[in-house]
């Protein structure tokens, strides 16, 4: 129906992998380790277990607990049938979208899936509605049908060629009808899917253990029994159990230092740990509050553009560990663009000085920056405190600094108590307009308003492009709106690390192409 295929793999290939730090490692499973669930640890622990509630890191763990309807493989970047057999719009407008089932789906109570439950999972994200909710992926939607066990139909309301690829992020995850009601969330711990898990136990914040899903099918080629996932409140506990084999493999959280360590070790000829390089879509920006008195202010939104070097964020925080960003929307994806740099160039207080002076600003501007302690790693405090230097050194600011864990931090930003923070965004699909349309509107991934009438109107024209490669020029205005606005100034492009012990195969095919992790993917070498 439309043209995906074009060279988007951003985490399929290792770029590098590297024996790390002095010890033994056993291939045979002579440790007696080789039936034993693998151990996954991460910094990034989900915020709720209901995905009508969440457009967040939440989806590491709903990519393995529940199912979509379409899924993006190892072997392209066009979605294909998960729990569907088939899918496809039935109009040359990209209005109509129709899936039919696979017959004989289950959840994992043993109820029946079908296009009813299907219905009814879309439409309890839309009636909820929730603050963190993905609500905002369902822009396009109008209605969803089911005229029978196995059809499902939607009706959008506007064309969109993006549409496929939305029924394949955890947004849309199946739910069982009896346990997530349509007009609330469920607030236990538990998790009812037809994903290639089952949660057989959550401790919130700690740790989620997953048992195989005897009666999935879908389109997961299982390479394990279980997976037991280790949530982390700092990189440094998680690095010490990966050294101390508490955990085989660790995941989103290292930190630079961390990092670089690890590659020095690897130079060495060590050869207890492996450290997978992979280049990554996952991007950091700064959001301002626009109905802030000061960040509401257009120069004094500008004047920080004008002023923030990423260069040395990057070389100075992330120890080169990532790529400055100079466009929402990161490169290796069709559209990209260097916006930022073409409309503030190099930075320079001098150009700041005028921006703010022409406003009427000839004070110190004070403002607050604001930053989560739990969510990207330990390096983001330092981030903060590297952009609090940026911007007095030059003299024209007068900045603090605040920190608040993930769950305090999104409350806050959700009733808009923050004139700026910072996000980081692992993108829903491997699509320019992911990077920009998740954070346009009056509802949108960030809790901030940012509407404007000529970006929703350029969005909506990429959108009636299915061979998606011709949108770029769509793309490219919009990038030049977002720099002028100001309302979000990209900071930078990460690289994707995963550390993991010698006898752990299956990293390479783990992350899927919006870099979540695919824990069926993982085993031991000596298991499988």
């Amino acid at each position: 129906m439309f043209d995906r295929n074009r060279p988007l793999r951003l985490t399929a290939s290792v770029a590098m992998s590297t024996a790390l730090l002095a010890g033994c490692s056993s291939l045979s499973g002579d440790d007696g380790k080789g039936d034993e669930p693998v151990v996954v640890g991460t910094t990034s622990a989900p915020s709720v277990l209901d995905p009508a509630a969440a457009w967040d890191g939440s989806w590491e763990l709903y990519r393995n607990v529940y199912q979509t309807l379409l899924t993006v493989p190892n072997s392209s970047s066009t979605p294909e049938p998960d729990a569907a057999e088939r899918c496809g719009f039935t109009d040359s407008a990209s209005k109509v979208y129709r899936c039919t089932l696979k017959g004989g789906l289950t959840f994992s109570d043993g109820s029946t899936l079908d296009s009813a439950a299907v219905k009814h999972s879309i439409d309890r994200i839309r009636k909820i509605d929730a603050p963190a909710g993905p609500i905002g992926l369902l822009d396009s939607l109008d209605r969803v049908e089911a005229p029978d066990r196995k059809t499902v139909v939607f009706h959008l309301k506007k064309s969109d060629a993006t549409f496929p690829f939305i029924l394949a992020t955890p947004a849309t995850s199946i739910v069982e009808p009896e346990s997530y009601p349509a007009d609330r969330l469920r607030t236990d711990e538990g998790v009812t899917g037809s994903g290639p898990y089952q949660l057989a136990s959550y401790t919130d914040g700690e740790k989620a253990e997953l048992t195989r899903n005897e009666s999935y099918k879908g389109a997961a080629d299982m390479k394990n029994d279980g997976v037991t996932i280790r949530y982390f409140s700092s990189s440094r506990k998680m690095v010490a159990a990966l050294k101390d084999g508490s955990i085989d493999l660790s995941y989103r959280g290292l930190t630079p230092s961390q990092v670089t360590t690890l590659q020095k070790a690897g130079a060495k000829g060590a050869d207890a740990l492996e450290l997978s390089e992979m280049t990554g879509s996952e991007i950091r920006y700064l959001v301002f509050n626009s109905q802030d008195k000061t960040a509401g202010n257009p120069a004094v939104r500008r004047a920080i553009a004008q002023l923030v070097d990423r260069k040395a964020l990057v070389r100075n925080v992330y120890e080169r560990t990532a790529d400055p960003l100079y466009s929402m929307v990161p490169s290796g994806i069709t559209g990209h663009t260097s916006a930022f740099y073409d409309r503030y160039g190099e930075p320079s207080r001098e150009k700041a000085k005028r921006t703010l002076a022409a406003a009427g600003i000839n004070r110190k501007v004070e403002l607050t920056l604001w930053y989560t302690t739990d969510r990207y790693g330990t390096a983001t405090k330092r981030e903060f405190e590297e952009l609090e230097r940026q911007l007095e050194q030059s003299g024209l600011f007068d900045i603090t600094i605040e920190g608040r864990g993930w769950k305090e931090f999104q409350k806050g930003y959700n009733k808009g108590q923050y004139p700026v923070f910072g996000r980081g965004w692992f993108a829903d699909f491997p699509d320019a307009d992911n990077y920009i349309t998740p954070f346009v509107g009056k509802r949108n991934a960030v809790g901030t308003p940012y509407e404007s009438e000529q970006l929703a109107s350029t969005l909506l024209r990429s959108r009636e492009e299915s061979d998606r490669a011709a949108a770029g020029e769509h793309f490219a205005k919009a990038q030049r709106v977002i720099a002028e606005d100001a309302k979000l100034l990209p900071l930078w492009q990460g690289r994707v690390y995963i550390a993991s012990r010698k006898d752990i195969a299956g990293v390479e095919w783990s992350l899927d192409s919006s870099v979540i992790m695919r824990m069926w993917e993982l085993h031991r070498k000596s298991s499988w």
